[in-house]
């Protein structure tokens, strides 16, 4: 049962799957404080300063009286709209880079699926046997 664990384990499909959460996972990190820190600052400027980190609805009265949506999520329950809204920017700009990295990978695909044919193989001797003997039915008629 071990050997078959370890076969399964070492199998190359598990392990470029591992490499690729790993990645993702760091990817994802790097998209968050894009988001966070460049692209929701300069969206929250062109509106007027906005923070959307602290755009909520409280859903108790001592929710709706707190000043920030850390606050409010400890006086009560409350809709964090901004935040969702912030994971939401986040996702479009993570399926957009996706979306451009296989496009890439697909045109560099065809660029090799478009490099020239090997030349065709020699032709064996009876092939040219043959090819001889075609020749000479076709001078007769």
């Amino acid at each position: 049962m071990l050997q078959e664990f370890k076969k399964f384990a070492m199998r190359g499909n598990v392990v470029d799957l591992a490499i690729g959460v790993i990645i993702g996972g760091a990817f994802g990190k790097i998209v968050d404080s894009l988001v966070g820190d460049v692209i929701m600052p300069l969206v929250g400027r062109v509106f007027g300063g906005l923070d959307f980190s602290n755009y909520f609805f409280g859903l108790t009265t001592a929710a709706s009286q707190a000043p920030t949506y850390d606050a409010a999520k400890k006086a009560g329950a409350t809709l964090g709209y901004g935040t969702f809204l912030t994971v939401t920017v986040n996702f479009i700009i993570i399926a957009w880079v996706m979306f451009l990295v296989v496009k890439g990978m697909n045109r560099m695909v065809k660029r090799d699926a478009a490099a020239p044919p090997a030349a065709p193989p020699l032709p064996s001797k009876e092939q040219e046997l043959l090819t001889e003997i075609r020749d000479l039915l076709k001078a007769r008629a």
